[in-house]
């Protein structure tokens, strides 16, 4: 009489006939944890983001407001050679108020990219989840690479341009407003501008253009960085655009070579 056989388990049903055990496959389309939630849900949940990003960002700004003469001098270190004028009363009041704001929200950014991730993280695939670690790096290193290129390069060269230019006829005093109107806005129009390779990666990723259509298209790429080195810099010079323009399509050809990399 034979013995009887071992019903087969879920437990058991993963070893093989050599006795070795084999891994489940994991599907990577499958999406983990995936709970049933309402539209109310979901609301509830966008409005605790937004309301804990927003503490995070007024928090921020008055850290910086605490220390703003010492970002203000340090944004003032590339107009060299110039006297920054208050020209109506409170001006300087609503300057700092400004880099405050702009700071503050720089400062703010990592726990606001944080809420951001943890309100999408519940609906993506297994798949997605490996590449949403390594996009939002990339942007977040991408974006401080952009204010560093327009704070050692950008504003100096169309500052120097500037005041080379009128060197000889007119002193140079600014208006501290109109300064930091100018160089804020470079600031962050250069941040967002190197997020160029990261939004080529999610097109990638998704399937809706691959490497080769990206390097086609190479000539409608440098008509369109000519055209955003004209509107992002916020100064008239042939100098600052270009060197926007160069970096966009060299941000551009990085990226066309990241997307080919990950096999799009």
């Amino acid at each position: 009489m034979t013995p009887p056989t071992e019903l087969e388990t879920p437990e058991n049903a993963s070893a093989n006939t050599n006795g070795k055990a084999v891994q489940p496959s994991v599907d990577l389309d499958d999406v983990p944890n995936d709970v049933e939630m309402s539209l109310f849900d979901h609301l509830e949940e966008l409005r605790q983001r937004i309301f804990y990003a927003l503490i995070a960002v007024f928090v921020g700004i008055v850290l910086c407001f605490w220390q703003v003469n010492r970002i203000v001098e340090l944004l003032e270190i590339p107009a060299k050679g110039a006297k920054f004028l208050q020209l109506s009363p409170g001006e300087y009041f609503f300057v700092s108020l400004k880099v405050a704001g702009y700071s503050g929200l720089l400062v703010a950014s990592p726990f606001i990219l944080y809420q951001i991730v943890m309100f999408v993280l519940p609906g993506l695939t297994r798949r997605e989840r490996r590449f949403i670690g390594p996009i939002v790096l990339g942007s977040s290193v991408l974006f401080v690479a952009g204010l560093v290129f327009a704070y050692i390069a950008l504003i100096p060269a169309a500052l120097n341009f500037f005041i080379s230019y009128g060197a000889d006829v007119v002193e140079q005093l600014w208006s501290i407003d109109r300064y930091f109107e100018f160089v804020l806005l470079l600031l962050f129009s250069t941040g967002l501008a190197f997020q160029i390779p990261v939004l080529q990666m999610l097109l990638g990723l998704l399937g809706v253009v691959n490497s080769k259509q990206m390097l086609s298209g190479w000539r409608y790429v440098l008509l369109g960085a000519a055209i955003l080195g004209a509107v992002l810099t916020p100064s008239t010079d042939p100098v600052t655009q270009s060197l926007l323009g160069g970096a966009v399509l060299f941000l551009y050809f990085g990226g066309i070579g990241m997307v080919k990399a990950i096999g799009r």
